[in-house]
């Protein structure tokens, strides 16, 4: 039989546990929030669209709950999509944003995304109080995309060359958690306004038996998720124009076109896709690569809401084509000073040199190793004869003549690519007329090609027009046969 005094000495042995555990649980919350503090994030200075110099801790992270982001202006993938989603999220979150709440974009391109390119970008998308555009060192952007977890190598087989996920914390608390940018914007919201703070200022919510059915329709899911960020249907113009009506004002054809993969029709120069670019830039429309169904189950969406009554309005007009030319503006000349032409036995003459690169960055663009070693081999030989000075570039066309598969081609031919400009810098060689430096925030390479399209040897057809145009390589300028000084 059970003694009557059992009862009251289980009662406190439970309570002291319970006091014990308490205890264990928060000198274990305070090493974590120790862990996850300024000891671990980096305090580097970083630069706001409004040109404002913050600390990344102790200015931006430090005792705020927070959501920080990776993107660049130029992203023609899911970087438009993830930004215009956080615009979304942001509506949400309210007043709230600002005060208690804080976004953070940070540019992985902090050579083209200036203060003033960031703010224009921001000022697109509508960013409000508490919705920060930074960019800093290349060095110290690198550095927190690391520690933040949100770092990622180049890979070809990801479209948008980064990862569109958005990392959501509370640095009090040491709470952190990453989610994709791209996921439904009240879901978003949720965690951001309400996981981050223990539900603290939670609204009640409602219950299953008042909730509507569920239908599902793979139009109206496709609209939401690819399209709702930035269009309304009849509910006027947002980020981008108001598609009401849009399927009787445009060809169905051309519109499954324009949504699968707008980029496309703007390297063809179709004059209204580029009218609607010029009046909408710096916003890109992203390429989903959208199948044909997807695509037609979205316009039937359109059409069927288009159809409803209150809905039916004209879409936004589109301004007559601009003269022929190139949809992308090509990127001012620099007015920087130019390094002064050397002479001697350590200058080495790459005027041979460029003709087989290019032929590499041809191939590797299209995906081929076709043509590689023989013009690998020839710039081995012809570099042999600047003796040390050539040495650089000849040891990397033979590492890249020997490989036998593109990872290995690709890494050799960034090596070759970086000796032979610091060689045509210092040499202060003219290259030909039509030959363009262009670069990859993704790699964060440079290479020279033919002509003003953007053709990236680096990731070849996965991603082939990622990049940009730019007037000189790192540090360095190269005068252009025809460009003056």
């Amino acid at each position: 039989m059970r003694r009557p005094a059992s009862a009251p000495l289980a009662s406190l042995l439970a309570a002291a546990l319970c006091a014990t555990l308490a205890v264990l649980g928060g000198v274990r919350a305070a090493a974590d929030n120790s862990r996850w503090g300024a000891n671990y994030f980096p305090n580097v200075t970083l630069t706001t669209q409004d040109g404002t110099p913050v600390r990344f801790y102790d200015d931006l992270i430090k005792g705020k709950i927070v959501a920080i982001n990776l993107i660049y202006t130029t992203c023609k993938y899911s970087c438009p999509l993830e930004t215009a989603r956080l615009a979304q999220v942001q509506k949400f979150l309210g007043d709230r944003m600002g005060k208690d709440l804080f976004f953070y974009s940070i540019t992985i391109d902090p050579e083209h995304d200036t203060p003033a390119v960031l703010k224009e970008y921001a000022e697109t998308y509508h960013a409000g109080p508490g919705w920060l555009f930074l960019t800093g060192k290349a060095d110290d952007i690198e550095a927190i995309s690391k520690k933040l977890g949100l770092y990622m190598r180049p890979n070809p087989a990801n479209k948008d060359g980064h990862m569109p996920t958005l990392l959501i914390g509370n640095e009090a608390t040491g709470q952190w958690v990453r989610n994709s940018a791209l996921d439904n914007p009240r879901f978003i919201a949720n965690m951001i306004g309400n996981w981050m703070n223990s539900w603290k200022t939670a609204k009640a919510a409602g219950n299953y038996a008042s909730a509507a059915p569920l239908a599902l329709d793979p139009g109206s899911y496709g609209f939401g998720r690819h399209c709702a960020p930035c269009h309304s249907i009849g509910e006027g113009a947002r980020i981008g124009p108001d598609l009401a009506g849009v399927t009787k004002a445009r060809d169905r054809e051309w519109l499954a076109r324009f949504i699968a993969s707008p980029q496309a029709l703007l390297e063809e120069g179709d004059p209204t896709a580029v009218a609607l670019f010029e009046q909408y830039k710096p916003l890109q429309m992203p390429s989903l690569n959208l199948s044909a169904r997807e695509a037609g189950a979205i316009l039937d969406y359109i059409e069927a809401r288009s159809a409803s009554p209150g809905d039916a309005a004209s879409p936004a007009p589109v301004p007559p084509p601009p003269t022929p030319g190139p949809p992308v503006p090509t990127p001012a000349p620099s007015t920087a000073s130019p390094r002064p032409k050397t002479s001697g036995f350590n200058a080495v003459d790459v005027t041979p040199l460029v003709a087989p690169y290019l032929r590499i960055q041809e191939a590797l663009s299209a995906d081929t190793l076709s043509g590689v070693t023989s013009a690998a081999r020839a710039i081995a030989g012809n570099s042999a004869v600047a003796g040390p000075a050539g040495e650089p570039i000849r040891a990397s066309s033979l590492k890249l003549a020997a490989s036998k598969d593109l990872a290995r081609a690709r890494a050799a031919f960034g090596t070759l690519g970086d000796a032979l400009m610091a060689a045509a810098a210092v040499s202060g060689a003219s290259l030909e007329e039509g030959v363009k430096v262009a670069y990859c925030p993704m790699v964060k390479k440079y290479w020279l090609q033919r002509g003003e399209e953007i053709r990236n040897p680096f990731h070849g057809k996965a991603m082939l027009d990622c990049g940009r145009l730019v007037a000189e390589m790192p540090g360095q300028r190269v005068q252009l046969l025809g460009e003056k000084r």
